[in-house]
């Protein structure tokens, strides 16, 4: 939208160095182009930019040399000033990030010497050095911004003023969306089932301490796809993103220690905890899901074949049965309407829609109930739902009314874009600068030559 003349690289954010994008070596001595405060930029950083850029699938035929570099000098004032002002970025916090790139690294590329190799790097220690100081600046950037924009707010007055001042001819378009609810009915595991697991890892465990090998107990019965042919093994510390159950058991070992069977979204697990190092543990684990049986799948269809048919008998309307039926609780108490995981709202649009769902929904009518659809999810399992379409929105020009949520996240961000212009163009005066003649013709979007 022309209206909305935002900084494209204000926008175009490089918060972290991926290590999963090919860095070619350099073949050229690095030339300092700019001091910003502590911090200076190369002419190597720049072309990095255009190596990730283009690795993102983005078109940079008409990004310019100079649009990137100016990106790279609000990078370092923002870093420079997040010393200022005291944000700290702790080593420590630095390679817990390190360490869980490495860790998906390691899962895709297949061992850390292979990681190694693949960045042309002589050993672990030098491959963690060449990210260490980028990964730590682009944090402080991150909490930098975080920061400039975290008291900026917007009122419903501010709102209608900033959508009133777009001209006609430039108010967007929203495509075409809908408002989407199902009904789900899970098929029940039987005691009988949840019982055959328990002991069969209670089994694996006595094993274990009678002196089997845990590495190939968990290659040959754990259903953990992830881990289940590298024995079973994790190395997590309190922030990697585990469910809570399995975190609470793995902090809760000595080293050397066998849990119990514990239960999460995902079945029974039992770990044993190989090292503590710090905040940080290594272990192995094995899980094993509780299977439905087919008397219980078909139990379940007939569940949702009943419900399916009162609502379309006006029985009972589609809302109050997910109400009283559905077994999915996160959309139950709201008559089985989905939000939208990017915006938690219950509109989807349909050109950003998960294609799966789009199937499942497409060629429905306003309030149709689909057939019973038999779906799965990895820590659901199989499930039957049926879905509806509770409203549908064709392509239009916005309204305030109808598209407020909308336009309020179009004006909060043009208002958070203005405080930063105002915070760049004051700090820029307050802190020593200095451009390479190479770069002094550069039209920039900020005064950093100081003119």
């Amino acid at each position: 939208m022309k209206f909305i003349k935002n900084r494209i690289f204000i926008t175009l954010l490089f918060l972290t160095s991926s290590l999963m994008i090919a860095q070619p070596k350099k073949v050229k001595v690095d030339g300092v182009v700019a001091v910003v405060g502590d911090y200076v930029v190369l002419d190597s950083d720049i072309d990095l930019d255009y190596i990730t850029l283009k690795a993102q699938g983005v078109d940079v035929s008409q990004i310019t040399r100079c649009e990137l570099f100016g990106k790279q000098l609000e990078d370092k004032l923002y870093a420079h000033q997040a010393i200022q002002d005291s944000i700290v970025v702790t080593d420590a916090e630095v390679n817990s990030f390190l360490n869980e790139q490495l860790d998906a690294a390691v899962e895709q590329i297949g061992s850390i010497d292979k990681v190694v190799k693949y960045y042309n790097k002589k050993n672990v220690d030098e491959l963690r050095s060449h990210f260490f100081d980028a990964v730590k600046m682009n944090k402080l950037t991150s909490q930098m911004r975080n920061k400039i924009v975290e008291g900026v707010t917007i009122t419903p007055e501010e709102v209608r003023t900033f959508f009133n001042s777009i001209p006609k001819d430039e108010i967007p378009t929203f495509g075409a969306e809908m408002e989407v609810a199902q009904i789900v009915v899970k098929p029940v595991i039987t005691e009988e089932e949840k019982k055959r697991v328990i002991d069969k890892l209670n089994e694996i465990k006595q094993d274990v301490l009678n002196g089997s090998s845990f590495f190939s107990k968990a290659v040959l019965f754990s259903e953990d796809p992830g881990s289940s042919s590298n024995g079973g093994f994790y190395k997590m510390n309190r922030k990697t993103a585990f469910v809570k159950e399995f975190k609470d058991v793995a902090f809760s070992l000595a080293e050397g220690e066998i849990s119990d069977p514990f239960e999460t979204e995902f079945g029974y697990h039992i770990i044993k905890i190989e090292k503590i190092k710090g905040q940080e543990v290594e272990l192995r684990h094995i899980l094993i899901a509780p299977k439905v049986s087919p008397q219980a799948m078909k139990d379940a269809k007939e569940k949702i074949e009943q419900i399916r048919s009162k609502i379309v008998n006006n029985e009972i309307t589609f809302a109050d049965a997910a109400k009283s039926s559905s077994d999915q609780k996160e959309t139950r108490n709201n008559g089985g309407v989905l939000l939208n995981p990017r915006t938690m709202e219950p509109r989807f649009e349909l050109t950003k829609m998960d294609p799966t769902l789009y199937a499942q929904v497409s060629s429905l009518k306003d309030n149709e109930i689909s057939l019973p659809i038999l779906d799965e999810e990895r820590g659901v399992g199989k499930f039957y739902k049926i879905i509806t379409v509770n409203n549908r929105i064709e392509e239009h020009q916005a309204d305030f009314s109808r598209d407020y949520i909308k336009i309020k996240e179009l004006a909060l961000r043009d208002k958070q874009v203005k405080e930063i212009a105002k915070w760049t163009e004051e700090k820029i005066n307050e802190t020593y600068i200095k451009i390479s003649d190479d770069y002094k013709d550069c039209d920039f979007v900020n005064n950093w030559l100081k003119k």
